[in-house]
């Protein structure tokens, strides 16, 4: 036999508990109210019943709850529970953790998070909130990079672009990388006063590891790469960084690059990385140089032209940044290095002996022993194989006659220093290889 259904108690049956609300919150409700908003969307922005809200707004203010009187356990440490709850960025557990040991007052965490929640809304707005602040002409240039995959070719590609914008006049640079090392930084900045023809008061920039060494986000003290303190001093810029963890701070060139991924990529396919690039340069010259901009309300070339053009300061005569990057490779048992992906042939008898790499613009020079063993023409692309035949003499099975074969085109990148008899190399190391 089946048991008599029982109705549920209506939830107003239901037995409830009021929540105290403070000064603040009620306040809000007050203000809220004044500007017309209904008593259950004010209950529903501040987490709390409309009962409440009705209660509130009757008595026109806060009034003290008519409770039994019990003291609150945390009465007299507000200002306490609001140093460490900013201190910890809002991590409740944290303060109870510390409320315990210092104060040797046991809570529970939800005790802990009614407490600091109408804290934890402020901090919330904070993050929320941003304050514009405009630049004047030749001020500031703000960089970043975005990543998006596109088809070159036949090929799913990330590339890596690099996004300049002028403060003022929000005049952009765009230009793909392979990669965002710090070779790609300096040449993407490069490219970008070469592009709008002068140089800013300052450049502001991302943490990236290649650029800022620490950056404290207390105290907002930087320590700049020393590379990068060098780039800044040849270019004669003062660089700055963003807030950890607040490229809103940057704002200009994160929409900027925004834009960049979802008008010039986005479901385009190209036959090359030079389609690519060129692609770009038009689309910022015929697209984002003059578009109408959605803040200043102006052509970004045309508001250049007028005020900014002028204010940079002048590259002419100043030379490009050569930046050589070193690196230490041991030679693999098929006779190469590899250098990001690719692989570069050395002489065969340097097989299992550490090398040292050069790499100055489109170079790559390999030394041993202070003598230099291999010159090849960087590759940009990935899992690419440059062999120098020359680097195979001796090799059974490898010589004049199988060289002799090497289609056009395929000839050696090497210096003719290289084709000197190996007897040479021994007496310059002082041993046999």
């Amino acid at each position: 036999m089946m048991d008599d259904w029982v109705q549920p108690a209506s939830r107003g049956d239901l037995p409830r508990r009021e929540a105290m609300q403070t000064p603040e919150e009620v306040a809000a409700m007050l203000r809220l109210k004044a500007l017309g908003w209904g008593v259950r969307r004010i209950a529903g922005e501040l987490g709390c019943s409309h009962m409440t809200v009705r209660r509130y707004l009757a008595a026109g203010g806060w009034v003290a709850y008519r409770g039994r009187g019990r003291p609150r356990t945390l009465a007299g440490l507000e200002d306490w529970m609001a140093e460490r709850f900013r201190r910890h960025a809002g991590n409740a557990d944290v303060v109870r953790q510390e409320l315990e040991r210092e104060k040797g007052i046991r809570l529970s965490l939800r005790t802990v998070e009614r407490e600091v929640r109408h804290l934890r809304r402020e901090l919330e707005a904070e993050a929320r909130a941003t304050i514009r602040f405009e630049t004047p002409p030749g001020k500031q240039l703000q960089i970043d990079f975005g990543e998006r995959r596109a088809m070159i070719g036949d090929e799913n590609v990330k590339v890596y672009l690099f996004v300049a914008t002028l403060g003022y006049s929000r005049r952009l640079y765009v230009w793909p990388f392979r990669n965002e090392r710090q070779e790609s930084w300096f040449a993407g900045v490069e490219g970008a006063f070469r592009h709008f023809g002068g140089v800013t008061e300052e450049v502001l920039l991302d943490n990236d590891r290649g650029l800022v060494a620490h950056h404290n986000r207390l105290t907002r003290e930087v320590e700049f790469n020393a590379r990068l303190h060098a780039f800044a001093k040849h270019w004669r810029f003062r660089p700055r960084a963003c807030a950890p963890y607040r490229a809103r701070t940057k704002g200009k060139d994160e929409r900027g690059v925004g834009y960049v991924k979802k008008n010039a990529i986005a479901g385009r396919q190209f036959e090359s990385w030079p389609a690519l690039e060129a692609h770009l340069e038009e689309w910022v010259r015929d697209v984002a140089d003059q578009r109408v901009h959605g803040t200043t309300g102006e052509v970004p070339m045309e508001r250049f032209r007028r005020a900014e053009a002028s204010a940079l300061r002048s590259i002419a005569d100043v030379p490009p940044f050569e930046m050589a990057r070193e690196l230490v490779r041991k030679v693999q048992a098929d006779c190469v290095i590899e250098i990001d992906s690719n692989a570069y042939s050395v002489p065969w008898r340097l097989i299992g002996e550490s090398v040292r790499v050069v790499i100055v613009g489109g170079m790559l020079r390999v030394s041993h022993a202070g003598c230099e063993v291999a010159v090849h023409r960087r590759c940009f692309g990935r899992c690419e194989r440059v062999m120098d035949p020359v680097h195979l003499d001796g090799v059974v099975g490898f010589g004049p006659k199988a060289r002799a074969g090497i289609a056009p085109g395929s000839e050696p990148t090497s210096s003719p220093e290289l084709l000197r008899p190996l007897l040479e190399y021994e007496r310059l190391v002082g041993g046999r290889w």
